[in-house]
């Protein structure tokens, strides 16, 4: 549940003037001259406000209602019965706007399915109770007649409802500083126009080539709110519906409907709203979720790309230190000749290295570039595979590099790198738990036509199953409990940039292929 907003006396102005405003533009086919029309959009403005200052607007809204009742409605009653019917109705508005606040909360309400199914929900069982109540009242005060009223309950019913569902997610965003700004986006969109004027040539074919044959075309209004819904979302919807109802009020005041044939329309304006609305909400959802996970991604990029950074980086560090020690030890000894000179040199290529390692690092996890140049196959996989000699030894891994096919990848070698390390990192995770003895992987190459090279990775773990193969791939989807579940995502991206491809085979054991453009002679192994 929401904290309700400080009510300020502008505020309560603004409700009383708005909420007799469109009484005034609302009345007409009143039932018995009384408070009953066929559509009723004043309370759409008290929920809006209820939702916002809670029971503090409750005051000022019962003002609204008498006000209305005296000046619009000229309600035949005494002033204590007019006050007394005014109250109920503001108690009864504010009992479904205290519901929505509870149920949903002031800010959810239209921001996903779920809220809008509740909202709609509410609105529709609040609305039956208020317009019992508030007929009955009217019964007992001699002013409807007793047989009638049911037919008053459910006019008042339709009209609230209407006047409700259709109204007040536009109020809602025009008091809302967050949705005006959404819908001044949408009526500053190029296609704007073209929808609106969509929904004027569906109301025209509706009321104008369909009126003699019971509005047989009235389904063609579906189209306008629903490509404005799908385009824009819920601002979009919001403000279709807003053109469609505005547009069959004035028509049914020009052409003279009768009463009963405005419910008739009304009812069926509501389903046709309602589903506009519905898809608004889910185009506003899908939008929102894509940018969050777009901004997941990002994130996510950027961890996987300082593991990247950290693990490229480990190599030329750990030269550069070693370097630094051995030009100590030298300067220690008096050295000041070719030897220092030489390791100095050393240590510059080796920062080089390193910076070059993360400008292309870098540059690929921002914008996908690569820069290619030629790299020999044999030096590429060597070194790639030699920070794992070590581990094999502990672990007792049998780690084979296989001879290679002679000649040259394009390539960007330190992304490649990230690409057969990871292969290599994943090949000792699924080995890790095999007996002593039976843990083995091989790095092998062999030519695949004559531009062509294919770099398997095997090893003798578990192997996958068909299921998980499909799923390898995808973002998130890691075996890991520390994960990101982005390695393969990012190693498949980085092969599809250098022009090759990336694949697991199912099967009992662990192999992963990766083909690549390949220059060369390859003369065989």
């Amino acid at each position: 549940m929401t904290t309700a907003s400080r009510l300020r006396w502008a505020d309560a102005l603004l409700l009383i003037v708005g909420y007799v405003a469109l009484d005034w533009l609302s009345f007409f086919h009143p039932l018995h001259g009384l408070y009953i029309t066929p559509w009723n959009p004043a309370p759409a403005l008290a929920l809006v406000f209820m939702l916002r200052y809670g029971w503090k607007a409750a005051v000022p809204l019962a003002v609204a209602v008498l006000l209305a009742e005296i000046w619009v409605r000229s309600l035949p009653a005494a002033l204590p019965a007019s006050i007394a019917i005014a109250v109920m109705l503001a108690l009864g508005y504010g009992a479904i706007g205290g519901v929505l606040r509870r149920r949903i909360g002031g800010l959810g309400i239209f921001s996903d399915r779920s809220g809008m199914l509740q909202w709609s929900g509410i609105v529709v069982a609040g609305t039956l109770l208020t317009s019992l109540f508030f007929v009955l009242s009217l019964v007992g005060l001699d002013l409807v007649p007793a047989a009638g009223w049911l037919e008053a309950a459910g006019r008042y019913w339709i009209g609230d409802g209407v006047g409700i569902l259709v109204s007040m997610p536009l109020l809602w965003m025009l008091l809302d500083e967050r949705g005006r700004v959404q819908l001044l986006a949408s009526v500053t969109r190029p296609d704007t126009p073209g929808y609106l004027l969509a929904a004027a040539a569906a109301l025209w074919a509706v009321f104008g080539l369909g009126a003699e044959s019971e509005f047989k075309y009235f389904y063609l209004l579906f189209l306008p709110i629903i490509w404005a819904a799908a385009r824009e979302g819920l601002a979009g919807a919001v403000l279709s519906a807003a053109v469609i109802q505005v547009g069959i009020i004035l028509v049914v005041h020009l052409q003279e409907f009768s009463a009963v044939s405005i419910l008739e329309i009304q009812v069926v304006t509501v389903v046709l709203v309602l589903a506009g609305f519905f898809v608004g909400v889910v185009v506003d959802e899908q939008q929102r979720i894509s940018a969050e996970l777009r901004h997941t991604l990002r994130l996510a990029a950027a961890g996987e790309m300082a593991g990247a950074l950290a693990h490229e980086l480990n190599q030329p560090i750990t030269a550069l230190s070693a370097y630094g020690s051995a030009c100590e030890e030298l300067l220690a000894r008096g050295e000041t000749g070719d030897r220092l000179k030489a390791t100095i040199k050393l240590m510059v290529a080796e920062s080089y290295r390193a910076a070059e390692v993360v400008r292309r690092l870098r540059d690929f996890f921002r914008t996908g570039t690569t820069r290619l140049e030629p790299v020999a196959l044999d030096e590429l996989l060597a070194v790639a595979a030699a920070p794992f000699a070590d581990q094999a030894a502990r672990t007792g891994v049998a780690l084979t590099v296989g001879p290679m096919p002679e000649g040259v990848l394009l390539a960007d070698r330190p992304q490649l790198e990230v690409v057969l390390r990871n292969l290599l990192a994943n090949a000792f995770g699924a080995v890790a738990e095999r007996p002593a003895g039976a843990r083995t992987v091989s790095v092998s190459a062999l030519p695949e036509g004559h531009d062509r090279i294919c770099i398997s990775v095997e090893d003798s773990g578990s192997g996958l199953s068909a299921s998980a193969a499909a799923r390898l791939f995808e973002p998130f989807n890691s075996t890991k409990s520390s994960g990101l579940g982005l390695g393969l995502a990012i190693s498949g991206a980085i092969a599809e940039a250098h022009g090759g491809n990336l694949w697991a085979e199912v099967g009992d054991r662990g192999v992963f292929r990766l083909l690549l453009p390949f220059e060369g002679s390859p003369s065989g192994v």
